[in-house]
């Protein structure tokens, strides 16, 4: 993916677009096409002072620890957490800074759509999120979104990310989500099933120019929402990803292990046959300034 962010701040307005090419974009963009396929955010912010700030537009999601972005992470690969989403909102929020303390609000399109359908009843889904950034040692968000999707469904996602910085070498990372859906059926919304994710994060850093980092993620999808099997019990993943970052200058290096095992056979081998765990080495290079 190749990414250009455009950015210009007056005394209170900032104006923000960001622009993303390449399938890692268009993956973040699933629902659309051609060349708004290629927008990651495009949004304008009014802070009339330090307490409030009104934005409008479209903006990656609140929810989650990990970015779209590959410079923003430390894992290359993604969880299953992040890969399930939400990944974008489209419509209007309000920021509430508290000492502290952070409370933010919003009203938006149905997840990931940047503009919904012809023919689909425009429902609105909100938003919400609670932080406390009291030191580099203890931050934590705690996220919502939920409302009624193009297809009838309801949703509501609860999301909660931790992090903290023990020292110049040694920080950690947590992220922990629930998504109930109600499917609708053609005549009501059935009652609620959900998924639910878990990961930590453990970062160290011997240097400034070399870190390792190890993220350790257990997927539950006990109703088949993301996962379809055929199975009555659903699948359940652990995945464990060790990550190197090596860097010089604006570049850096990522070779990266990783190792899934499900409870169920959903990964492919070479000679077609199923298996219940997948092996994976790659090396990513990032580079941004």
């Amino acid at each position: 993916m190749a990414s250009v962010k455009l950015e210009h701040k007056t005394g209170k307005v900032d104006m923000v677009a960001d622009l993303g090419f390449g399938k890692r974009a268009q993956e973040f963009s699933y629902n659309d096409d051609g060349i708004l396929q290629a927008v990651k955010q495009v949004y304008v912010s009014y802070a009339p002072n330090n307490i409030i700030k009104f934005t409008a537009g479209s903006w990656a999601t609140h929810v989650g620890y990990e970015l779209v972005d590959p410079q923003l992470n430390r894992n290359y690969s993604m969880s299953y957490m992040f890969t399930n989403g939400p990944f974008f909102h489209t419509g209007v929020k309000a920021d509430l800074t508290l000492g502290k303390s952070g409370v933010m609000v919003g009203v938006a399109n149905p997840t990931d759509f940047k503009y919904v359908p012809d023919g689909v009843i425009n429902k609105k889904f909100f938003l919400a999120q609670y932080s406390y950034t009291g030191s580099d040692f203890l931050k934590l968000y705690l996220n919502y979104v939920g409302g009624q999707g193009v297809d009838t469904s309801k949703s509501n996602q609860v999301d909660v990310v931790i992090t903290s910085k023990i020292s110049d070498k040694f920080s950690l990372g947590y992220n922990g989500t629930v998504s109930s859906v109600q499917k609708w059926n053609g005549e009501k919304n059935l009652g609620g099933k959900s998924w639910w994710g878990s990961a930590i994060y453990i970062n160290v850093d011997p240097t400034s120019k070399f870190g390792l980092t190890l993220r350790s993620e257990y997927f539950s999808d006990k109703n088949e929402l993301k996962i379809y099997t055929g199975t009555m019990t659903g699948t359940k993943v652990l995945a464990n990803t060790l990550s190197a970052n090596f860097k010089v200058d604006n570049l850096t290096i990522i070779p990266e292990f990783r190792i899934d095992h499900s409870s169920e056979q959903i990964f492919t081998k070479s000679d077609a046959t199923r298996t219940k765990t997948a092996a994976n080495v790659l090396l990513a290079a990032v580079y941004s300034f």
